[in-house]
């Protein structure tokens, strides 16, 4: 650690200034009294005094107060992060008292942090073991059973062979999300951006969910009618998954024969805003805040009946954000949501530029 010393005068002049003074009174007085006053013997004695006394003081602070000073800043030091050990060291108890403040702050703003970023750390593990356990103990259920005696019967072994397979499945399904968001969070997932037609791209989605939709009896259906492409920038593939897992909550918490509705409207000049609406349960105002969390669910038995990682809108939010757009909600409970989302225009004119 660099040390440079930012002497400060101000106590030492004063004070000498007031024992110069002080004497010089004194001695103004005797002289007075013994009618022999002397004027340049007086202001001599003032400066000798004046100089003795500031040479003198500030020796004893830079020996004493200096000292001191200077085993703050070789603690603070030990916290190699510290803003406070790398500056000069100063005996100006102003700006000392400043600095320590301003230190003192900025550490209890960062224990704060680390005690959010703790409590986050065991939710997360918390929830992440809850999540795989019950799959496992699924798998391991099945098998158990089955190496007890079952797989001896051919329709009981293929009925648990059936069922640990979807356990099997849902656990490649965590772990592909896990490893999705773990990307997402660090930067570290590389998006092909592209133009594309986004009114085709959601009634793909429509196709592939349609099956799934039909079972609770939910209409996926346009705002209206699209005749003409509405070209996006962006990654497709990723877009796609922010879609598909933004209406597989809708149907997952839609109304039986309710509806989702999904519309592309202009914002601005050179953005769109998708929007997908239905008219399902709804979110109370309390829970809303937390909906992009990692493993919240606003129903914890209901929403594991239907499956999925619990990891689906914060992986909507990281790839939304990766894009460098927004993604909003407004949801009233018992009267549905819309989720909404913004993404760049494409002309032919920036792709050519491009």
């Amino acid at each position: 650690m660099a040390i440079k010393v930012k002497r400060s005068y101000r106590f030492a002049v004063r004070s000498s200034m007031i024992i110069a003074l002080f004497a010089a009174v004194i001695l103004y007085g005797l002289q007075w009294y013994t009618e022999a006053v002397n004027y340049s013997v007086l202001v001599l004695f003032i400066l000798v005094l004046f100089s003795f006394s500031f040479a003198l003081l500030q020796v004893r602070i830079e020996k004493f107060i200096y000292r001191r000073i200077k085993k703050i800043y070789d603690d603070v030091a030990l916290l190699e992060s510290s803003s406070l050990a790398s500056d000069p060291i100063t005996t100006d108890m102003r700006t000392l008292t400043a600095e320590i403040e301003k230190f003192a702050q900025d550490k209890k703003i960062e224990i704060d942090t680390l005690k959010i970023r703790e409590e986050y750390r065991k939710d997360f593990l918390g929830n992440v073991s809850h999540e795989l356990k019950t799959p496992l103990f699924t798998v391991q259920g099945y098998i158990l059973t089955l190496l007890d005696g079952a797989m001896d019967d051919p329709k009981i072994r293929k009925k648990y062979l059936e069922r640990a397979e979807k356990g099997v499945d849902r656990l490649i399904y965590i772990v592909k999300d896990l490893d999705l968001i773990t990307k997402l969070e660090v930067g570290d997932l590389n998006l092909e951006l592209a133009r594309f037609n986004v009114i085709e791209l959601i009634q793909s989605v429509f196709d592939l969910l349609e099956m799934k939709a039909s079972k609770k009896e939910i209409t996926l259906m346009f705002d209206m009618d699209y005749p003409e492409p509405i070209y996006v920038f962006g990654d497709e593939e990723k877009i796609q998954q922010v879609l598909t897992n933004l209406l597989v909550n809708s149907i997952k918490y839609g109304h039986v024969n309710g509806t989702t509705e999904v519309s592309v409207e202009n914002l601005i000049k050179n953005k769109v805003i998708v929007r997908v609406t239905d008219n399902g349960e709804g979110v109370a105002a309390q829970n809303i805040p937390r909906l992009f969390e990692r493993f919240y669910r606003v129903d914890k038995s209901g929403s594991r009946k239907e499956g999925g990682s619990g990891l689906g809108l914060s992986i909507v939010k990281h790839i939304i954000e990766a894009h460098g757009e927004k993604i909003y909600i407004e949801s009233v409970e018992d009267l549905g949501s819309e989720f909404s989302f913004t993404l760049e225009k494409s002309t032919e004119e920036i792709d050519v530029n491009l």
